[in-house]
């Protein structure tokens, strides 16, 4: 069993990229390359990329020769392969992306060209994987950005404890048009990636411990720009966080509180982006019991860490100028004779008292905490993730994540950057309504649970949250129905999703972007006073 473990928190604690590389250097490199085309405007013909007509000129016309006679149009999504057009490239799988300059629809809240590229380069990735390629050469497209992004997740699978696995492939973009883009794609989809490897992996396996030890080591190489506390149970106690411990004193793993602080901004007073994520390695639901089936994806349940985390090293590792904190309370939520009761009453850090009436409402509870704590770093904005309701699975099911805030500009920001990765948000209401539902206690000053239990679920989980935050700007990301993936998104396989990791990153992008032009306007500012004088 230890050497189970450490197989997987080897894998977790390496670079992402390198889950696809070919590790043995006596391995025949076998290359393949993807290449998109276009539907043409008002044509039954096909619109080749840059890239792809490049290619066909290189091959004297022969691909869309090959094209034209190989069958129907390439209809967006759809790929064929051909074989042995290019000595270098003994397999080249076009697909096809749809029409050319899609842009953002309004309809489906993402940016339509962004999204068909990284379908598509993951939809030929997969299949020259499959055909045992380990080296493959991708398709700019354009948007070099989204296509890494589609290669790099459609590339990645979870088989580290398997014996037979698939082929490692490293992509690669062909050419040299977009590189830099392509590099950011890297990252911001190795994000994600780590964020599925913690989620997908078994809760035996990435307990709180050793959850915290692994972004400790993941964050190494970016010291200079990031403080690491991991505080143990006894911290907890001093701190007075009674809902938090009321979750893990059932479990025999401590409890961690994981605190990363990036600085990142040139300005050292540059109020930070607050980022708390939901850490429960595995949710029992304590004395209220799960019902078996599908437990086992509760190892998951700390998703909320995971892409806070995750976001946290794709920042330091984009180098982005802003300053960052994360929080991520990590228990685990188990039944035993020490556990909380239904019916216990307990005292969160600000000092409400909480009825805890199903102890499998218990994300809410190590949340309210580090909300809590986290109001003392006087941030600009708040964001909290966790996997917090069945209720917010049934309302959205896989197709956005559930947003509930207090601050129009927040959303505004939040809603931008998920059109922008395509991982889509959508604003739930906060109404007073939720909030009497949850004040309504006849033991205490809150109910963990609403007063009419299943209605409402995910709006008066998200009731009970504001309760503990008094900051103007704050949302709360309930991801319950985007945690794992079947076939919903094509250039995710089944299995743990790690979003919406890629979201968070572009909004502190977009973040940083603010403050380095309000950064900018303050010196223009002064250089006029300074000519006036």
């Amino acid at each position: 069993m230890l050497q189970l473990r450490r197989v997987v928190q080897t894998a977790v604690r390496k670079n992402v990229c390198r889950q696809f590389s070919a590790s043995q250097s006596y391995l025949q490199e076998k290359k393949g390359l993807v290449l998109g085309v276009f539907e043409a405007e008002g044509e039954e013909g096909l619109h080749l990329t840059e890239t792809a007509a490049h290619f066909n000129q290189s091959v004297s016309g022969k691909l869309s020769e090959l094209l034209q006679i190989s069958g129907p149009k390439l209809k967006k999504g759809k790929s064929r392969i051909f074989y042995g057009i290019h000595k270098d490239f003994p397999c080249v799988a076009v697909v096809g992306l749809g029409k050319t300059n899609a842009g953002v629809c309004g309809a489906e809240n993402w940016d339509t060209s962004k999204e068909s590229i990284r379908q598509g380069m993951a939809a030929g990735c997969q299949l020259l994987q499959e055909l045992e390629m380990n080296s493959v050469e991708v398709d700019g497209c354009g948007d070099a950005q989204s296509a890494a992004e589609g290669a790099m997740l459609g590339l990645f699978h979870f088989d580290q404890l398997k014996s037979k696995k698939k082929t490692k492939v490293t992509a690669q973009l062909h050419g040299s048009s977009g590189a830099e883009s392509w590099e950011k794609g890297v990252v911001y989809a190795e994000g994600q990636n780590l964020a599925r490897l913690l989620m997908e992996a078994p809760a035996n396996h990435i307990t709180p411990t050793a959850f915290a030890g692994i972004i400790e080591e993941k964050l190494a190489s970016h010291a200079q720009r990031v403080t690491i506390n991991k505080r143990s149970q006894d911290w907890i106690k001093e701190q007075q966080m009674g809902a938090f411990l009321s979750v893990s004193k059932g479990s025999e793993e401590p409890p961690v509180f994981l605190e990363l602080h990036y600085n990142g901004s040139p300005d050292s007073k540059q109020p930070p982006l607050l980022l708390v994520g939901k850490g429960i390695t595995f949710d029992s639901g304590g004395i209220s019991l799960k019902p078996s089936p599908s437990m086992d994806a509760m190892r998951a349940d700390m998703g909320g860490a995971a892409t806070v985390c995750a976001s946290i090293v794709t920042a330091a590792a984009l180098k982005l100028p802003v300053n960052i904190i994360g929080l991520a309370p990590l228990c685990e939520n188990m039944p035993s004779g020490k556990a909380t009761k239904p019916g216990d009453v307990v005292t969160a850090k600000n000092g409400k008292t909480i009825q805890v009436d199903n102890t499998d409402a218990e994300g809410r509870l190590v949340l309210a905490d580090a909300l809590c704590y986290g109001h003392k770093f006087n941030p600009r904005a708040i964001v909290n993730v966790a996997t917090l309701t069945g209720a917010m699975d049934v309302a959205l099911g896989s197709a956005a994540t559930g947003v509930f805030t207090n601050s129009d500009w927040l959303w505004e920001q939040l809603y931008k950057a998920s059109v922008v990765t395509g991982d889509r948000v959508w604003r739930m209401p906060l109404f007073q309504h939720y909030t009497k539902q949850v004040t309504d206690s006849q033991l205490a000053d809150l109910n963990n649970i609403g007063k009419y239990s299943r209605s409402g679920g995910a709006c008066t989980a998200a009731a009970f949250l504001r309760e503990f935050v008094t900051a103007p700007h704050w949302a709360h990301l309930d991801i319950a129905g985007v945690m794992s993936n079947k076939d919903e998104i094509p250039y995710l396989r089944k299995g743990m999703s790690g979003r919406p990791t890629r979201t968070l990153v572009e909004f502190a992008a977009r973040l940083a972007k603010m403050a380095e032009d309000e950064r900018n306007k303050k010196t223009q500012k002064l250089k006029c006073m300074k000519r006036d004088d």
